[in-house]
């Protein structure tokens, strides 16, 4: 009887027709029209005319969103407007659903109502701001990480050409760079300008190197909206030893050729370019500190049109220049150092974990190894947790953990041969007299030692073939307010310096003397060690 029921109310009710589906995509062209799809954007659908209150909908990742409708007609409207390179776009379309069919609506420059951003660009609500992921997203991959012998820092792709902006002052007033453009590609970079006055430096690579990259549209010509006291901004650097991405501040004060901001940014991130919260480009970080390139929460934002003036200089350099070399140079390995073996290595050498050592006429040569670093840092923790203890770290340990301004790179421990090269201290030969004349009248004076040369580079030979560092590092030791002292710090690949080369030769130079080589053969006992100490990464 039920059934029979049933049946009769549904030949008496009218079929409904199935539901149409409309897929909007919301996409925009950039300055190199590079057509960008615009996620987490809001869109509003109503019936037309409007019978109730509208259905909010949200983009994805693709820009992309897909709805369900009943037959019949529809207003697809923005939310709000949404702001992209200096410009405000707002939808407002008409489209009809049929019965069971999917419909397709792209929203784009050409069917959108474009105004300016800024105050000519409000309505009701603020307009659509560019989240954080969409930032991080459209420009990360154009941020690089920039390394010289002294600094690391941060630096993004300005010009199709293969130009990079970054802070002067982080940069270390470098004429010269290594740009990583990706973990497995690093390439050498010339300074086309630098400025010491507005604080910027542009580098150039071979624009091979940095086709696939967005460049980060500084808008030059654009007109802005000046930058407010509380106002929010975001910069994305690339630190040293931190994953890459966006650190958060407010502006604090607008001077002319600075932002005082709240920033707080991860060593080696100065240079990076700085957004507001709508996607505009206002800047770039910059240390405010010059002692001290490495200290948080100090950093100042360059105003964007300094940068301008500076990359106007590079591209009038750029005519008479050479494009740099597109040789790929060598990158740190990828995999880390198996850490249960670290441990399993240095429990078993208690007692002879200092560094392999070998003199030479103006320097003493340090050969450092993971096993090495990984002790003494465990050991370093051990005192920390325990104050009371009467151990201390040898003078030769205490060494591996302060490697100066590139004591930050050693953290944790990287699968690399390190090749320290330190400047031997020497008596003066009239303190060496006055010493003696003063031992005669029956008071002893230590021994007044001076640096004898600071280092100036280093060569390294497998056999005949000459080996590049991973980085030609410098460690900077400032002896006195005014004079500065460097150690050398070779970083090599695991398996650089190995037995089969036959001999291991290292060619050292001094500041005293750039032109004299110092030329050491490495003892083969010390290159089998080293070999031996890479042994469980090799075999992992």
């Amino acid at each position: 009887m039920l059934a029979l029921l049933f049946s009769a109310i549904a030949a008496a009710a009218p079929l409904q027709p199935a539901d149409g589906v409309v897929h909007v995509k919301v996409v925009l062209a950039d300055a190199q029209q590079t057509p960008r799809p615009v996620p987490s954007y809001a869109i509003l659908i109503s019936a037309n005319p409007p019978t109730a209150a509208p259905r909010r909908v949200v983009t994805g990742v693709d820009g992309t969103v897909s709805v369900h409708l009943h037959p019949g007609s529809y207003i697809i409207e923005s939310d709000a407007p949404f702001v992209f390179e200096g410009k405000a776009y707002e939808w407002h379309q008409i489209v009809s659903i049929p019965a069971g069919r999917d419909v397709a609506l792209e929203l784009t420059a050409s069917n959108a109502d474009v105004g300016p951003a800024g105050p000519a660009a409000s309505t009701s609500e603020a307009p659509a701001e560019l989240s954080v992921s969409t930032l991080q997203t459209e420009w990360q991959d154009s941020v690089l990480a920039l390394w010289t012998p002294t600094t690391h820092a941060s630096g993004f792709v300005i010009d199709a050409k293969g130009l990079i902006a970054t802070d002067r002052r982080a940069l270390g007033g470098a004429s010269s760079a290594e740009v990583q453009i990706t973990p497995a590609v690093k390439v050498a970079a010339n300074v086309l300008a630098s400025d010491p006055a507005i604080d910027v430096a542009v580098l150039w690579v071979n624009p091979g190197q940095t086709s696939s990259l967005r460049p980060v549209p500084l808008g030059c010509s654009d007109t802005r909206t000046p930058l407010a006291k509380d106002q929010e901004i975001v910069t994305i650097g690339s630190p040293l030893r931190e994953a890459k991405g966006p650190r958060f501040g407010t502006v604090n004060r607008v001077d002319s050729h600075s932002l005082a901001t709240d920033f707080v940014i991860a060593g080696g991130s100065s240079g990076g370019p700085v957004f507001t919260s709508a996607g505009a480009v206002v800047g770039m970080t910059s240390v405010s500190d010059g002692e001290d390139q490495r200290r948080r929460g100090n950093a100042r934002v360059i105003p964007v049109e300094d940068v301008c003036k500076a990359v106007t200089a590079a591209r009038a350099s750029m005519k008479d220049a050479a494009p740099p070399s597109d040789a790929h140079l060598p990158v740190e390995p990828s995999r880390p150092f198996p850490v249960d073996a670290l441990k399993e290595m240095a429990k078993r050498r208690v007692g002879s974990l200092n560094p392999y050592q070998q003199p030479a006429t103006d320097f003493d040569i340090a050969f450092i190894t993971p096993v090495m670093i990984y002790a003494e840092e465990a050991r370093a923790e051990e005192q920390a947790r325990d104050r009371s203890s009467a151990g201390r770290s040898s003078n030769a340990g205490q060494a591996l953990l302060d490697f100066g301004n590139w004591s930050e790179y050693i953290i944790g421990t990287p699968p690399v041969l390190f090749v320290r090269v330190t400047p031997k201290m020497v008596e003066g030969f009239w303190t060496k007299v006055a010493r003696g004349a003063a031992q005669t009248q029956g008071v002893a004076l230590p021994a007044f030692k001076r640096i004898r040369s600071g280092f100036s580079r280093m060569r390294a030979y497998c056999g005949d073939a000459e080996i590049a560092p991973i980085h030609p590092f410098k460690i900077e030791r400032h002896v006195s307010e005014t004079e500065t002292v460097y150690e050398g710090l070779g970083v090599f690949d695991p398996g650089a310096l190995a037995p089969s080369c036959g001999s291991v030769k290292l060619v050292l130079y001094s500041e005293k003397e750039p032109q004299k080589a110092d030329t050491r053969i490495v003892d083969p006992k010390i290159v089998e060690q080293i070999w031996q100490d890479f042994a469980p990464y090799r075999q992992q």
